[in-house]
């Protein structure tokens, strides 16, 4: 449940790494790397060099963190 500083935020509280092992447990690496066409998923992928990568990268965090949203809505509907 949302804390009161981020009332509307469906990714508070949710770690980067979770949503990484949830988006590979659901979709495979290969589909990710379909989806957001970044290197780490497409070329050796592990957890740890994602995790690196989307660190320090803002805008491929952002559409990791918007495909792990769009996999929730489906999965609720």
């Amino acid at each position: 449940m949302p804390t009161p500083a981020q009332p509307k935020n469906p990714l508070h509280g949710i770690t980067l790494e979770a949503i990484l092992n949830q988006l590979v447990a659901e979709l495979g690496w290969a589909k990710m790397g379909r989806r957001v066409k970044i290197d780490c998923f497409n070329s050796d992928p592990s957890v740890s060099s994602s995790l690196k990568f989307l660190r320090k990268t803002p805008w491929a965090r952002t559409k990791v963190e918007d495909l792990y949203l769009e996999v929730v809505r489906t999965r609720i509907r």
